[in-house]
């Protein structure tokens, strides 16, 4: 699973990156409900790159390792990346985007419940 490696190293990346922008370089030019509302996304972001890793060291395990990183991947990038775009904007109506990145993330949560592959 070196690809959900790989994947769960961008989104690692562009976590802390983006998190260490939110937490210095925003401070002064947004307001406090939007930091709240990019720290939120910069939040899950991170965590779920971890877990993104987590999928790769148990991908034999896994009913659908494949399926449980491009949720996990797909969520990242809606749920986060909307509530950066919020924050940065202005725009509301991009919080009308952010529930479809959260079923996402929960649809890979979803894939964890799935039984586990048969044995060999």
């Amino acid at each position: 699973m070196n690809g959900i490696v790989r994947v769960a190293g961008l989104f690692g990346l562009t976590a802390v990156a983006l998190g260490a922008f939110g937490a210095h370089a925003l401070k002064a030019r947004v307001t406090p409900e939007a930091l709240e509302i990019y720290r939120t996304g910069a939040l899950y972001h991170l965590v779920h790159a971890a877990v993104l890793v987590g999928v790769a060291g148990l991908h034999e395990r896994l009913r659908s390792a494949r399926l449980t990183a491009a949720c996990f991947a797909v969520g990242i990038t809606i749920f986060s990346g909307s509530l950066y775009c919020l924050a940065l904007s202005g725009y509301r109506w991009w919080g009308a985007v952010t529930p479809l990145g959260g079923v996402t993330l929960l649809a890979g949560w979803g894939t964890l419940l799935l039984p586990r592959k048969p044995s060999r």
